[in-house]
């Protein structure tokens, strides 16, 4: 029997907490060597939808999976198929929007855990997205934040985006008219966007602010120009061959000198202690998230225990007939 989880049951079974603790400890799998990682493929049908998928295992706690997802005009679907690593039985299917948001706004927590001055309170945020929300439900987790400055194209949307996360969060969260006045002298500067084009100029940048990129997962796409690219001291991704593939803002900033891919870090090297996430309090720091297959299948895991824990979920029967599992067809 395989447990099938609803959108809804992820949602009761997933907290913000779960999620933090579940992406460090794939960013620990990924440096003790105990994550096998798969970067994301991407299979087009001319004229119709992507089909995306990425696989990982942690090798520690027994589990391997996929995300499988796809998009089109009609919107995105999500679904984390999780086995057991050692029998090769599937545990769960698992209806995975929101974990996928969780997780990356979790990943952006850790990176702003790890490389965002201590003393960090102000965040600017550009984009007003599913996922803009769970980046900053992240960061007020991690750092004391007082002020957060939102900007998106349709002034409706971030006016209710401002209203609703205020409420949640009990800080103050201010629309403003343009993505500069978003993130000047912001700590911390969140873009969570579908554009193609630069919607955060180096210019705009004050010293010692940390950067999470979240949005632009193509290599023709990008939200930082190469200026802000440029200006940090120190970048940080969650998997440098995936960004090497995907990550825009880097392939296009680097274009001109591909030696700068040497001093890119990965954000398990810092989580580890291995290389610093800052080194001075003005240091411009860059958190250039993709979303990696391990951060999937560590978080799918801690939710199916949680499912099996407090007994949520559907059995789905699948393979009943064991004796017949692995053997061949009798001949026709």
């Amino acid at each position: 029997m395989a447990l099938l989880l609803k959108e809804s049951d992820v949602r009761q079974l997933l907290t913000m907490e779960m999620a933090l603790g579940a992406v460090e400890e794939s960013f620990q799998r990924l440096a003790d060597g105990k994550a096998i990682l798969h970067s994301r493929q991407r299979l087009f049908v001319p004229g119709g939808s992507y089909l995306h998928y990425m696989a990982a295992a942690d090798a520690r706690r027994g589990y391997m999976g996929l995300k499988i997802y796809t998009s089109s005009r009609e919107g995105l679907r999500f679904i984390v198929p999780l086995f057991n690593a050692i029998s090769g039985e599937l545990l769960a299917l698992i209806e995975a929007d929101y974990l996928g948001q969780m997780r990356t706004g979790a990943a952006s927590g850790v990176a702003t855990r790890l490389m965002a001055r201590e003393d960090a309170t102000r965040v600017g945020l550009i984009g007003t997205g599913l996922q803009a929300r769970t980046q900053l439900l992240a960061i007020a987790q991690v750092r004391n934040i007082e002020r957060v400055r939102v900007f998106g194209r349709d002034p409706a949307r971030r006016s209710k985006f401002s209203s609703e996360m205020a409420e949640q969060l009990r800080i103050p969260v201010g629309a403003v008219e343009t993505a500069e006045a978003a993130v000047r002298d912001a700590d911390v500067i969140v873009t969570s966007t579908t554009t193609s084009q630069p919607v955060l100029n180096g210019a705009w940048l004050s010293p010692g602010v940390h950067i999470n990129a979240i949005g632009a997962n193509f290599p023709q796409k990008r939200e930082l120009d190469s200026d802000a690219v440029l200006r940090a001291d120190i970048i940080a991704v969650d998997s440098r061959e995936q960004a090497k593939i995907e990550a825009g803002d880097l392939i296009q900033a680097f274009e001109g000198d591909p030696s700068r891919w040497e001093s890119v870090r990965e954000l398990a090297e810092i989580a580890t202690g291995r290389t610093p996430g800052r080194a001075r309090p003005d240091d411009i720091t860059l958190f250039k998230s993709n979303g990696i297959a391990i951060e999937d299948v560590v978080t799918a895991s801690r939710v199916y225990e949680k499912a099996i824990e407090i007994r949520i979920g559907q059995e789905v029967p699948l393979w009943e007939n064991e004796e017949q599992f692995g053997q061949r067809p009798p001949r026709p």
